[in-house]
């Protein structure tokens, strides 16, 4: 049986390779056709590194654990209260880049990356950080790496993935809240002229931020009232 120590160290070679599948394939000599469809090179890409994570996660678990919805975090918890839409004169870019991408990153890096990895054992605060830094990697990459913007879009990307699994921590380790969070902020910048990138001013990663904050504060308020014996 593999030790702790396996399963933590392939948990984290499969969190920080498999955003980057479709680039190694395409290294290797061997490039994906992408969809002939709008957004067909990033969906091929996020349904790769979702189907890496869920195969990983199936290898790895032990026998005693549950199911794969569960070990990634895709149990029912809140999920029946997220309810609702947003228009946009955009709706394919909405669907896209405001719901399903940011599902396909919840699914790798809070599913996979934190909620897999608490049941590993792993204490919440590596967790936490260890896949809120490859969350924040992957952004700096895909903004042409070094410094300038790019670091900025690192720190935070990397702030908000940590507030993400924070979410879920709160939520039984469910992905859905900080699903709902993700989705929320990406589609500001698909409703609204907000900004090419995540950085965006420091007023308006602020008011981001602080809307996670405010978002969490309520979830546990929300859990603690659930859990509270009724009387009578």
């Amino acid at each position: 049986m593999m030790s702790l120590l396996w399963r933590s160290a392939v948990l984290l070679l499969v969190l920080l390779l498999a955003p980057w599948i479709g680039d190694l394939c395409a290294m290797a000599g061997w490039p994906l056709p992408p969809l002939r469809v709008p957004y067909g090179g990033a969906i091929v890409d996020n349904l790769l590194s979702v189907t890496a994570v869920c195969i990983a996660a199936l290898a790895l678990r032990r026998a005693w654990q549950p199911g794969l919805p569960r070990l990634i975090g895709l149990h029912w918890n809140g999920l029946r209260w997220m309810a609702g839409g947003v228009a946009t004169f955009e709706p394919r870019a909405l669907l896209m880049l405001a719901l399903l991408f940011p599902l396909a990153e919840e699914i790798v890096f809070r599913g996979f990356g934190y909620a897999f990895a608490r049941g590993l054992g792993w204490p919440a605060g590596l967790a936490v950080l260890v896949q809120a830094l490859a969350f924040g990697a992957v952004h700096w990459l895909g903004a042409g790496g070094g410094a300038g913007e790019a670091l900025l879009i690192f720190a935070i990307t990397a702030v908000g993935g940590a507030l993400f699994a924070v979410a879920d921590a709160c939520d039984g380790r469910a992905i859905w809240s900080g699903w709902v969070l993700h989705a929320s902020l990406n589609a500001a910048w698909s409703v609204f002229d907000v900004s090419g990138s995540a950085a965006s001013g420091l007023a308006g990663i602020a008011l981001r931020i602080g809307a996670v904050l405010l978002a969490i504060m309520l979830l546990r308020r929300f859990v603690r009232a659930q859990q509270m014996p009724v009387a009578g």
